[in-house]
């Protein structure tokens, strides 16, 4: 049997980035609710345990693991609440900071006499200095540690950012090891699954692509599915899943022309779908419904739920004019990351960053109750949906695309959709990402679009003033933003070279009628989101 480590999500923003951390490292993890019951079976081949972060205290609505979790024997490693989770159901105590702790924050290693011996690779995970750059976001610590525990770590402002136990193989940080931003954060989770769990290695993409062909086969039967594909590299890598899976004949492709795509977006997506040897592709052209229903709105979570309702209104049409078995199972390209900014974490205890069109419109919400939706990639983040894709043999041009939201301009243009804005946003975006292919980095070893994970462009609800020849005019103003990510969870923004930077908004303002004006966001994520809506 595989090894595997066990996470239990208590509602962290970052508990999937965990499991995707080690199963970089080649070690299978499984991500479990914060309060399963760990007895009869769910812990067969784990060799050790993770406690996620969450957004509660554990003095208040924060979830309780099951009490076995202590008692069978297993290495544990609480991370931010799951450290404090530790600490308060062992005897210890846990308190509000003075100040939160949050971002980049300098913590001190010290080890001792009293660290026991298995607890050494642990310790020098931290590196020769013993000092690293770990990233923060709590408002408690530990005001008394819990019998057993001894502090071998301390951060800048003296509070305890880690521990381990005096005769148990438990350890705690309060950081975020996962997260990009924290230095030495793999090697830390790697001495844990490694040294302090003895795993060995043997998990792959490949073991994954299999364990979901057999899922999905297993979840269907013998009825049909229903993929609602936009085109973006979520849905195209699950219909080539879908179509690997199941055959050409069983899985039907429906895509909506809803008026806010890319440009040139369906006569693209159509060539693409096609050459994955799909049968049946069902184009349907709803622009006008869409604009309809957008009319008048202008609250970002008002027009997600609307375009997600509008999604399976139209594709219940469609269906009856198709004649599909009532039987039928829908499909989406849904993402971890889309589930537990929606709230929808694997223990149903993360907070709502915002809502995705395929996440928290009822209807959607309606299927997943009754059974009947499938999203084999939702346990997934993006650069592995890619690694997915390439294995399925998908064009790069596919796989390597930058991500592209499920509700499309709509969610790019702040304030009421129309169609007038949606055409200017198109010419904008195109011009934009045409740009980043013909423009290559300093070393002339990639296209500035290869050198960043998202890029796009948003138009904002001001006009401003400008002059055009000799006339007075007011235009829109277009916002550019461009990131750099390795999964979606945290971003940074592009160092554009400032020559590029200013030839594409001149470009821009020059080839695009209605703009006068062209902005370059320069928020990361955190304290952003990467979409403005």
């Amino acid at each position: 049997m595989t090894d595997k480590i066990l996470i239990l999500d208590f509602g962290s923003q970052t508990t999937a980035l965990i499991g995707r951390r080690i199963r970089e490292m080649g070690v299978y993890a499984e991500i479990a609710g914060g309060d399963v019951k760990l007895e009869g079976g769910i812990t067969e081949g784990v060799r050790g345990i993770v406690l996620s972060g969450s957004p509660e205290s554990v003095y208040g609505a924060g979830l309780k693991p099951d009490p076995y979790i202590y008692r069978c024997g297993l290495p544990l490693l609480g991370i931010c609440y799951g450290l404090q989770r530790m600490t308060a159901d062992n005897g210890g105590l846990v308190g509000a900071l003075p100040n939160r702790e949050y971002g980049g924050v300098q913590v001190t290693v010290h080890g001792g006499e009293r660290i026991p011996p298995y607890a050494e690779p642990f310790l020098e995970a931290f590196g020769e200095a013993g000092v690293i750059t770990a990233w923060m976001s709590h408002g408690d610590t530990l005001t008394r540690l819990a019998p057993g525990f001894i502090q071998c770590g301390t951060s800048a402002a003296g509070f305890p950012a880690a521990l381990v136990h005096q005769s148990n193989k438990w350890f705690g940080v309060q950081f975020h090891p996962e997260v990009t931003h924290t230095e030495r954060g793999v090697e830390l989770l790697a001495a844990f699954v490694f040294n302090i769990c003895g795993c060995s290695k043997g998990w792959t993409m490949e073991s994954y692509l299999a364990a979901a062909k057999d899922e999905i086969r297993l979840r269907a039967g013998d009825r049909d599915v229903l993929l609602l594909i936009s085109g973006g590299v979520d849905s195209a890598v699950t219909g080539a899943l879908l179509l690997n899976a199941l055959g050409p004949e069983r899985v039907h492709l429906l895509y909506m022309d809803t008026g806010l795509m890319r440009k040139n977006e369906t006569a693209l997506v159509k060539a693409n779908l096609e050459k994955l040897g799909a049968r049946h592709l069902h184009i349907v052209h709803c622009e006008d419904e869409f604009f309809a229903a957008l009319a008048g709105l202008t609250a970002p979570e008002d027009k997600r739920k609307v375009i997600g309702d509008l999604f399976v209104k139209v594709q219940e049409r469609e269906l009856a004019r198709l004649g599909l078995d009532d039987s039928y199972l829908l499909a989406q390209g849904t993402l971890y990351t889309d589930l537990i900014e929606s709230g929808k974490g694997v223990g149903n205890n993360a907070h709502l960053i915002k809502s995705h069109h395929n996440v928290g419109s009822p209807l959607i919400e309606a299927k997943r109750r009754e059974g009947r939706l499938l999203e084999p990639l939702d346990k997934l983040y993006k650069d592995e949906v890619r690694a997915l894709g390439r294995l399925l043999g998908l064009d790069e041009t596919i796989t390597g695309r930058h991500p592209f939201p499920g509700p499309g301009l709509a969610v790019r243009i702040p304030g009421e959709v129309t169609r007038e804005k949606c055409e200017i946003l198109r010419e904008v975006d195109a011009v934009f990402i045409d740009e980043l292919h013909k423009r290559r980095t300093a070393d002339g070893r990639r296209t500035l679009y290869e050198d960043i994970w998202q890029a796009f462009a948003v138009l904002l609800p001001i006009r401003s003033v400008g002059v055009a020849g000799d006339a007075r005019k007011y235009g829109w103003v277009a916002a550019l933003r461009a990131v750099t990510s390795a999964d979606g969870m945290t971003a940074d923004v592009y160092p554009f070279p400032p020559g590029d930077l200013i030839e594409i908004a001149t470009l821009i303002t020059n080839t695009v009628p209605g703009i006068g004006r062209v902005t370059y966001d320069i928020s990361s994520k955190p304290p952003a989101t990467i979409e403005w809506e």
